[in-house]
């Protein structure tokens, strides 16, 4: 018989508590093979379920060299002197250091500085500058990047101007005075008014960003095949544990446990919803007790292992009751949609085409279409966003599919004042030649017969 990962139990048979497979000191993904390190990564149960599937190990220190190169490519080729970074996101894209992420997100204290000559400066919180000692592409390691009210209150401008200063003195030193295009992903009013100061052109650093990260190559492929199935291990998990008395929260619960226990680092949202919550969509778990016979709607948002994004969906059916007409209906127009749209995914082809050519949702379940049909995915949810024919005119815009690309097929269905939706997604890989659909989890064959 075929191994299947899915079949509940199956994973049982791995000992978590072995010590995965390295080369002396090093894991096989070229991480310190210690369990006292600063930085995280997988768990042991993680490595021996990904060593079950067959999965090929990222190669980390390669990783995060290319990634370096990947946003050093953009800048040059903008003609950007340096490239300043305070979103957490894009400072683990560039230097794959963690701190702290979901705080650090509404409290911008780290800040990174990639100079045109990939020279890397990373300014991290005081407390904290040995999170990131242990990496060889931060060239240079300091503090004093918190401008946020509560740390400064009104010292802010006066603080501000200091790393301003500093990030005009970095910038003179490694590629002299002439090229003052600094671009900056995002920032604090404070931060703006001293490189304002210190005489800086600024620029949108999200275009840079976004367009470095949207290309991976096939170590970053791998890093993501591994985040995936650490998610779709922690599917399975809470599949298997919902049953009717329990609550949504709980069933969350479940899911947000899988991903920790593997080395997953957090979980962007709280999409999940079951019975009549599930429709309109973008409902957030809650104390609702689930029933026999009800539906169950969600939307991992995960982010897992190396800190890569598993953005996968799933609808099923609670207990052992016979779908309803409509749960049936709405099910396999979201699996018509998902799996038509895919079939246009190939390089060259652009937003405007796959907008044009995707298949029609029926009127009756157009109002709350998702919002888009396609979106890039990376460390999260990334460029581009395609979104339906209806919608192209007042928020589209265009442009074109590379091989590198991975982009998540999409749909929900569910109609106004209809009693129930359902939400369905994969995760798909641009090839050369056409794609490569990085997920396994299954469809539910008694909403699809």
């Amino acid at each position: 018989m075929e191994h299947d990962p899915f079949i509940l139990g199956e994973k049982r048979k791995i000992d978590p508590y072995r010590r995965p497979i390295g080369t002396g000191d090093m894991l096989g993904d070229g991480t310190p093979n210690n369990y006292d390190r600063v930085e995280i990564g997988p768990t042991d149960l993680a490595f021996r379920e990904w060593q079950a599937l067959g999965l090929t190990l990222p190669d980390m220190p390669a990783l995060r060299d290319y990634r370096l190169s990947r946003l050093v490519t953009e800048m040059q080729a903008r003609d950007y002197g340096a490239l300043l970074l305070f979103d957490p996101l894009n400072i683990r894209y560039a230097t794959d250091t963690s701190n702290m992420q979901i705080w650090v997100m509404h409290n911008f204290c780290r800040a990174v500085l990639v100079t045109a000559d990939g020279h890397l400066t990373l300014w991290d919180y005081k407390p904290a500058k040995h999170l990131s000692a242990y990496l060889p592409n931060v060239h240079d390691l300091r503090t004093g990047a918190d401008f946020f009210y509560m740390d400064a209150a009104q010292r802010a401008e006066e603080r501000a101007l200091v790393f301003a200063q500093e990030v005009d003195a970095i910038v003179r030193e490694r590629i002299g005075g002439s090229n003052r295009r600094l671009a900056v992903d995002k920032m604090e009013l404070a931060t703006h008014w001293g490189l304002e100061k210190c005489g800086f052109e600024i620029k949108i650093g999200q275009e840079v960003t976004e367009h470095a990260r949207k290309i991976k190559n096939a170590n970053e492929l791998n890093a993501m095949r591994c985040a995936i199935a650490g998610c779709e291990a922690a599917m399975a998990e809470m599949q298997a544990a919902v049953r009717p008395g329990m609550t949504e929260v709980e069933a969350w619960a479940e899911l947000q446990k899988g991903n920790h226990i593997r080395g997953g680092e957090w979980i962007e949202t709280r999409i999940l919803s079951s019975g009549p919550r599930t429709n309109p969509w973008f409902q957030e778990c809650g104390p609702r007790v689930m029933k026999e016979g009800d539906i169950l709607a969600y939307d991992t948002d995960m982010v897992g292992a190396y800190g890569y994004c598993a953005d996968l969906s799933r609808t099923f059916k609670i207990g052992d009751g016979k779908p309803t007409d409509a749960e049936r209906e709405a099910y396999q127009v979201a699996h018509d949609q998902i799996q038509n749209n895919m079939q246009l995914l190939k390089p060259g082809v652009s937003f405007r085409e796959l907008t044009e050519g995707a298949k029609p949702l029926p009127e009756k379940f157009r109002e709350r279409r998702y919002s888009v049909m396609y979106h890039g995915v990376g460390l999260c949810d990334e460029y581009p966003a395609v979104v339906y024919p209806e919608d192209w005119e007042s928020v589209g815009y265009d442009g074109e599919l590379v091989p590198g690309m991975v982009v998540c097929v999409e749909a929900y269905v569910g109609s106004v004042g209809g009693p129930c939706g359902v939400k369905l997604e994969d995760q798909v890989a641009i090839t050369e030649t056409g794609y490569e659909n990085l997920t396994r989890y299954p469809f539910e064959d008694r909403l699809l017969a």
